[in-house]
């Protein structure tokens, strides 16, 4: 899986849950919980928004690794 995500962590430290993350970034809990498991890659735009809301940069939540050939 190349898309990596520390989302669950960042989530917890603002003491949010899936349900609370979702509705402040437009997202379902389902999203958030497919994303947090790694089942789901989101767009640029809901990954700009979860890193707004997190403060901090899409690169902090989200590495991308190459997966090998």
């Amino acid at each position: 899986m190349p898309l990596q995500n520390h989302l669950k962590e960042h989530r917890a430290r603002l003491g949010l849950n899936q349900q609370q993350l979702g509705s402040l970034v437009g997202a379902s809990r389902q999203t958030i919980s497919l994303i947090e498991r790694g089942d789901y890659s989101p767009s640029v735009t809901l990954a700009l928004k979860i890193a707004r809301v997190c403060r901090v940069s899409v690169e902090t939540l989200f590495e991308y690794e190459e997966e090998d050939k």
